[in-house]
């Protein structure tokens, strides 16, 4: 059965809510008739109107705070590109036949944001209900029930009114500086990452910070060109999450990138990252894995500071652990000697696979049991390229999105 077109602007004109519609400017674009009526304004007086010069504050009534937290409302949806429920609002509305003049009005408001193709906010749909009405017919029912309870009733509403707007007004603020932290994080994060490296061709990179944290994690990857033909790559694993976690990565990251620059050789790297975890509070038992791979000798090798191994997936989609090279993780004070190393022989247009435990680890399972995951997953890519491998892994294994663990994940086309 053929499906028949929907006509959206004639179902949006006739949508029995009040819909208004502004650009991220704050300029109203088009108004549905159900907020034309509730408003008893015209569309030609609206559209092309800055939304708070159409509606503008209440002189008369300072303590309302409808247009600021209406304002609000709008910029977080499009900081934050999600839909923005407000509590009840009191918000006058001109009077149009008797300039000057305001009418009291209180709305149900709701915010939700129009992404384009590029990820960014190119409209809001600010829909309300007017529950004016509502709002007058109980007040008009007060006095039935005796002056001195009426007068009770409208004490406390008056201060759980105020109440009400001091908290929101607290939220706001909440809100703001949750999402300052969150852009200094995320900042932050991006440069404890950098690899002049990267991007590379033929190396693919996925880094997902745990869900509901602040976008900042303990994970950390690198990638980087050694003296002669090859290069380098590492992941390692910080415990915790945050901006704690985060810096501790940050110090450890460079100082094992700037020990594989006076060693060519990742056990060594690592020997020498372990004297300095000892000295970092909070850098013990974090776990890494280094790996030198060399394209002139089709040679990887490796060493493994308590990290998950990498795997080597053959163009058949057999999957080789390069488990040989194991110890303890960082500063754990179990470390004795010289950390080991393996070396693993690959041929052209295999993959290698670098990850942390947030990739594979659930709760209440055996790790065993999400590394033998991963490899059934990984044995449908045999052949693939990097960026196609990690997709695939990342969707295979359910985490697009995230998981409750931080995640790095790094393919490279051998």
């Amino acid at each position: 059965m053929e499906r028949s077109e929907i006509d959206y602007e004639a179902l949006f004109a006739a949508t029995p809510s009040p819909y208004l519609v502004v650009d991220p400017g704050l300029y109203i674009v088009d108004a549905n008739r159900a907020y034309l009526r509730a408003t008893g304004r015209t569309r030609d007086d609206l559209v092309g109107q800055y939304v708070f010069d159409a509606f503008p504050p209440n002189p008369d009534d300072p303590w309302s705070h409808g247009v600021v937290n209406l304002a609000a409302s709008l910029h977080r949806v499009l900081e934050l590109r999600r839909v923005d429920t407000m509590a009840l609002q009191k918000y006058d509305i001109p009077v149009v036949s008797r300039p000057g003049e305001f009418e009291e009005r209180w709305w149900s408001p709701i915010n939700t944001p129009v992404i384009g193709p590029d990820g960014s906010v190119v409209h809001i749909i600010h829909r309300v209900e007017d529950v004016t009405a509502f709002i007058k017919e109980r007040d008009r029912h007060l006095p039935s029930a005796g002056e001195a309870t009426a007068e009770r009733f409208r004490t406390a509403e008056s201060e759980l009114y105020a109440r009400a707007q001091e908290l929101q007004k607290a939220n706001e603020e909440l809100r703001r500086a949750h999402a300052r932290e969150s852009r200094v994080a995320l900042t932050l994060q991006e440069a404890m990452l950098y690899s002049p490296g990267l991007p590379r061709p033929g190396v693919a990179v996925r880094y997902l910070p745990a869900v509901g944290t602040l976008n900042v994690c303990g994970d950390w990857y690198d990638v980087a060109d050694v003296p002669g033909d090859g290069f380098t790559a590492a992941v390692g694993d910080v415990v915790g999450h945050g901006l704690e976690a985060a810096g501790i990565m940050g110090m450890l990251r460079s100082a094992l990138s700037a020990a594989m620059r006076a060693t060519d050789r990742p056990a060594r790297a690592l020997q020498i990252l372990d004297l300095y975890a000892g000295s970092v509070e909070g850098a013990q038992c974090a776990t890494a894995v280094k790996v030198r791979v060399d394209p002139q000798e089709r040679l990887i090798t490796y060493s493994s500071a308590g990290h998950l191994p990498p795997v080597l997936l053959h163009r058949d989609g057999a999957c080789e652990l390069l488990d040989r090279a194991t110890d303890p993780p960082l500063a754990a004070g179990l470390q004795t000697g010289p950390r080991p190393e393996a070396h693993a022989s690959y041929t052209t247009g295999e993959s290698l696979v670098l990850f942390t435990d947030g990739l594979v680890e659930r709760r209440g399972e055996d790790i065993d049991r999400g590394i033998a995951r991963l490899t059934q997953v990984l044995a449908s890519c045999g052949g693939l390229d990097a960026e196609q491998v990690a997709d695939d892994v990342l969707a295979g294994l359910g985490v697009s999105e995230g998981a409750a663990d931080d995640i790095a994940l790094v393919v490279i086309d051998l």
